[in-house]
């Protein structure tokens, strides 16, 4: 429900080390003694003891006792697999094919879940705890008897092997990429899920494996599960697919005699009797809806929204109310991409060019009131952001691939520059002209012609207006150089089509962070994902050294190498000109009409809004809010 809040569906980081539980009985409560060198835990850590014992009753930051009712009203703000934010035809997101529904994450479970307390960490779920081999190649997960899906069968290890097996071969290509090194996934017995890992598997491959949904083998034993369907799949988690009407609204229903409710990874979350996800094409019109009630809770991104639409009488009258919430979470990675896959965007000239071209300083005073800082990192506001010139253990890894990058990777690292705050700084300009120039471009009148002849032209693709103000004026700088730049504004499906074939010249896109980097980066960046339909690379970007990079922050031993890798990654991709940063908040802004309660405590890592919070009835009836 929250776009940066993590969660056990997100691919989290995960560990090597595991902290030791007693077992049920004699023989680990399934009949077998430990092997030697195997261990036991009710957890998965990456570095470290779980910070909580196996008999722990809740997270800390949950209302144990938080009442269940009501109905939370908002719109999708992230998506995954194949979701688009304006419109669904298929309930089944976890695949290439249409255009998945929001909130679907809701009606399954995984075999582990994630806290925001600790950002490395799973707790048993499905599975009451998970034997692990010497190696750390060998998952025996050992599932909880009680699991049931929502129609009453029981959810077993079959049904595990065959989710993971469906995800590898059949699921959306983002899955297909983070699977690869799954040896094998069989049922050993009903009730354990053996899970085998190759040599080269990345350091949280099996927290990967722990966080995904689990479905039904018999519910999809005579189903397409490549194709779109509008048949609410069977799943055992806390909700279930309720009214939908495509393309308009889902609902998710509470299940009341839900198998789960009581386990503590669960306890004092899954408050809401009803969640609903509304849809609307344009931002001023999901506005209205919920100025009128129809949403009762929205994350504003708009900064022109923010400082001058929330001032309705609902708000002056106090029964909608507005905050700034902080996070502890890396920024997010916003930007427009380059589509290197065509002719122009080849040449890293005429990115760095065109990367000159936009005025952040005046975007920022002009359209954004002040309130954006520039992007300068792909991972601003935390510790994986390089700085200066390379350290030592830095340039040890990025010393193999000098003949491949840039200069710039080895000095200072790349930030864009500063203007003059004008909206068209006469130097910058200059200074992209001359790129240009060195690229073979020509000018012809008030033309600028490629190398091969050909007028330059540039299509801007969105699906809806919202970020016209700030594009236009970086547009009317790329016309001052002779470049004919544009918008194009389609229909989301339409924009999710061309995108998942990488038909477009530039176009924006949003990318959150994890609290610690792993190789799941690959699927942003990694050659492979930009080479196939539907692939999360929407740049292109072909580098054996990102590969590489990414490849050893998979694999590293200890935060300490995670963070070494990660700033070496950094450097190489700022100083590959891939995209032109936009900017970001560092906090969430939110309204919300008062109708809520929350805990007294929040996580460490995320808001907390609005998926720990809870229906209060008092509240809702003084603010005249219908839950």
């Amino acid at each position: 429900m929250n776009r940066t809040r993590p969660s056990r569906r997100a691919v989290i980081a995960g560990g090597l080390s595991l902290a030791a539980a007693p077992a049920l009985d004699a023989f680990g409560g399934w009949g077998r003694a430990l092997a030697e060198g195997e261990t036991e835990s009710h957890g998965l850590s990456l570095f470290g003891d779980l910070a909580l014992p196996a008999d722990f009753k809740h997270f800390r930051y949950v209302n144990p006792d938080a009442p269940k009712a009501g109905t939370l009203r908002i719109q999708i703000k992230q998506t995954s697999g194949n979701q688009n934010f304006d419109t669904f035809n298929t309930l089944n997101h976890l695949v290439l094919k249409g255009d998945g529904a929001a909130g679907m994450d809701a009606i399954y479970d995984t075999l582990m879940s994630g806290t925001s307390d600790e950002p490395s960490t799973q707790y048993g779920l499905v599975a009451r705890a998970v034997r692990v081999s010497a190696d750390k190649l060998t998952y025996r997960f050992l599932l909880r008897p009680e699991a049931r899906f929502h129609d009453g069968s029981k959810l077993t290890a079959k049904d595990v092997a065959f989710s993971l097996n469906t995800l590898k071969a059949k699921g959306h290509p983002s899955y297909r990429v983070m699977l690869k090194e799954v040896a094998s996934a069989e049922a050993e017995s009903d009730e354990v899920a053996l899970i085998k890992l190759t040599p080269n598997r990345s350091r949280e491959l099996h927290l990967i494996v722990a966080g995904l949904p689990i479905f039904s083998e018999a519910w999809w034993k005579n189903r397409d599960f490549e194709a779109a369907t509008l048949d609410p799949p069977l799943g055992s988690g806390a909700y279930k697919v309720g009214k939908f009407e495509q393309g308009r609204f889902i609902e998710f229903e509470r299940v009341p005699d839900y198998w789960g409710k009581d386990l503590p990874v669960n306890v004092g979350q899954n408050n809401f009797a009803r969640i609903r996800y509304e849809y609307f094409r344009d931002r001023q019109v999901a506005f209205e809806a919920f100025k009128s009630g129809v949403m009762n809770y929205n994350q504003e991104f708009t900064s022109r929204f923010w400082h001058t639409l929330y001032d309705f009488p609902a708000i002056k009258e106090g029964r909608v109310k507005t905050e700034e919430l902080e996070t502890g979470l890396p920024a997010t990675a916003q930007g427009w991409w380059f589509n290197q896959r065509r002719g122009p965007f080849k040449d890293i000239r005429i990115r760095k060019a065109l990367a000159l071209c936009f005025d952040f300083e005046w975007t920022n005073k002009n359209i954004m009131f002040s309130s954006f800082r520039r992007t300068t990192s792909f991972f601003d506001n935390s510790d994986y952001k390089a700085t200066g010139k390379p350290s030592p253990e830095e340039l040890k890894l990025l010393e193999p691939f000098r003949d491949k990058l840039p200069p710039e990777t080895f000095d200072e690292v790349w930030v864009p520059p500063v203007s003059d705050g004008s909206g068209s700084d006469r130097n910058l300009l200059r200074q992209a002209d001359q790129l240009l120039r060195d690229a073979g471009c020509k000018r012809e009148g008030n033309a600028l012609l490629l190398p091969n002849g050909k007028p330059f032209k540039i299509e801007f693709l969105d699906f809806q207006a919202s970020l016209q103000p700030h594009t236009q004026p970086y547009q009317a700088n790329l016309k001052r150089l002779g470049i004919d730049a544009t918008s194009r504004i389609i229909d989301a499906a339409q924009y999710e089509s061309r995108m998942k074939d990488f038909d477009f010249d530039m176009a924006s896109r949003n990318m959150s962070n994890s609290l610690i980097p792993s190789d799941t980066l690959r699927i942003i960046y990694g050659s492979e994902s930009g080479k196939h339909s539907g692939g999360r690379n929407m740049g292109g970007i072909d580098s054996p050294a990102v590969d590489a990079l990414i490849d050893i922050i998979g694999r590293a031993q200890s935060i300490g190498e995670i963070t070494t890798a990660t700033r070496a990654l950094d450097r190489v991709l700022r100083s590959g000109q891939y995209w032109v940063p936009m900017w970001y908040l560092g906090k969430e802004w939110v309204a919300y009409w008062d109708a809520f309660s929350r805990p007294a405590t929040k996580p460490k890592y995320g808001s907390g809004a609005p998926s720990l919070w809870w229906w209060d009835e008092a509240k809702a009836k003084k603010s005249g809010t219908q839950g």
